[in-house]
Order: structure tokens, then C-alpha cells, then sequence
């Protein structure tokens, strides 16, 4: 198979380590000259300007979905001129009591190119297979839920 790696790192520098002093930023680095400042989301102390844990898990679903979906449209001959999702999580206690992304929405607006737009039912069954194949989705317990333009 594959595998997927990405380096964290993360230093105390000259805070104090309480609770409230630590800083949360930290670095993802993913190779290959890919650098991501993170921390955690403002709500736990962390920075605005950085990628949260949330934020990153929430667009790896909503990409995974899209690079599915793209190459299930490309099988099917169905163009696609462009593709944009503004996907949301929801944080909240799991059936456990645990806090936990329990439901991520998919907002997808896809562009076709003419003469190349699925019905509105063939679309419905390419997002469905592109639910069904996406690798992180098979990966994680949370609803994850398409919403199409109406």
C-alpha cells in the first residue's frame, strides 16, 4: 500500500508550561519544502492566523471528497470546469461524551463544462460513490453529509 507522512513540531521556547502559558503553535511538515504553521483552535488557546487540528481535519475530508469525486467524473467523461467546497465541521460531545467532530457538511458548487452537466440524480450518485470511496472518509466514525445546490 502507501503510507502518508507528515512531520509536527512544537517547542516550549521561553514560556512558562501552565495550562494557560504554553503556546499551542507548532509546524507541519510535510516534505518536500511544505511548511504549515499550526496551533490550536482560538476556543483552546490558540492563534487565528494558524491552521487548527479542526480546520486540517475538516479539509482533508472536503479534498479527499473533491479528488474522488473529480476522478469518478473523469471515468464517467463528465468534464469538470472547476470545483469549490466551503465544507464545515461540528465539534460537539460524541455518543461517548467525548468531544469530537461528529458531523462534517460538504457544500460542493461544481462548474461542468457544457454540453457535459449530469442530471441532477446522476450527480446525486456521483457524490454518493465519491462518499463511498473517499479514502478518509472510510477512515472516520463522524456523518459526513453532501448538501447539493437546490
Amino acid at each position: 500500500m502507501s503510507e502518508h507522512i507528515a512531520t509536527l513540531n512544537w517547542q516550549r521556547g521561553d514560556a512558562a508550561f501552565d495550562y494557560k502559558s504554553y503556546s499551542r503553535n507548532h509546524s507541519w511538515d510535510f516534505g518536500h519544502g511544505l511548511l504549515v504553521e499550526a496551533s490550536a483552535a482560538t476556543d483552546y488557546l490558540g492563534e487565528e492566523d494558524k491552521v487548527d487540528p479542526e480546520q486540517a481535519f475538516v479539509a482533508s475530508l472536503a479534498s479527499c471528497h473533491m479528488l474522488t469525486f473529480l476522478a469518478i467524473a473523469a471515468m464517467s467523461k463528465i468534464t469538470v470546469e472547476s470545483y469549490r467546497d466551503r465544507a464545515i465541521g461540528h465539534l460537539a460531545k460524541n455518543e461517548a461524551g467525548k468531544m469530537a467532530i461528529t458531523r462534517v457538511d460538504l457544500y460542493p458548487e461544481i462548474v461542468f463544462a457544457e454540453g457535459s452537466e449530469p442530471s441532477e440524480k446522476m450527480l446525486q450518485r456521483l457524490h454518493h460513490k465519491a462518499h463511498e470511496e473517499c479514502f478518509l472518509a472510510n477512515s472516520v466514525n463522524c456523518e459526513i453529509v453532501t448538501h447539493l445546490p437546490q
